[in-house]
């Protein structure tokens, strides 16, 4: 009994796929670790401040019950964080400050001036949408929360701040 064309294209598959989950193709990454990619790709690494800022709208997105109820789920979905943010390579020489704050963001701290908002963009970039109520610009993102449009009492980016989380 000769193996067909499906099984040995399945095999070789099995193959590739067992030797990408043995180097860690298929890793599934921490909670932390999701953090940290956010963190990384999402902010100016340079900058707590943007970090913490990042993180909690990270976390407010994982508490509203509109977005996946996991770290990784929220920043892993579709469109919504930078592309390849779970698998694009990372320089590890802000790695303490990075792992810092992600641990910081998972314990609890969020920065204070965040509220709820659940949205940024590069503080450069200049939307013409009349929802957009803006609550801080830290790390390089302007971050704000969708409103009713009445109920938008700042509705352009503000200047940057920077040193309200400390460390």
């Amino acid at each position: 009994m000769g193996f067909s064309k499906g099984m040995l294209r399945g095999a070789a598959l099995l193959a590739v796929l067992s030797s990408l989950a043995a180097c860690g193709g298929f890793k599934r990454q921490s909670e932390l670790e999701c953090m940290e990619r956010a963190m990384y790709f999402e902010s100016n690494r340079s900058s707590r401040d943007g970090m913490i800022a990042v993180g909690s709208v990270v976390m407010n997105r994982v508490q509203s019950g509109n977005y996946p109820r996991s770290v990784c789920g929220v920043v892993g979905q579709k469109n919504q964080f930078a592309p390849g943010v779970l698998t694009k390579r990372m320089d590890h020489a802000s790695a303490p400050r990075l792992r810092e704050a992600a641990v910081s963001v998972l314990r609890g701290e969020r920065h204070p001036m965040i509220q709820n908002a659940q949205f940024f963009h590069a503080a450069s970039y200049r939307a013409s949408y009349n929802n957009m109520h803006y609550v801080v610009t830290a790390g390089g993102n302007a971050f704000y929360e969708r409103r009713r449009p009445e109920l938008v009492t700042q509705p352009r980016v503000l200047p940057q701040i920077e040193g309200i989380t400390g460390r």
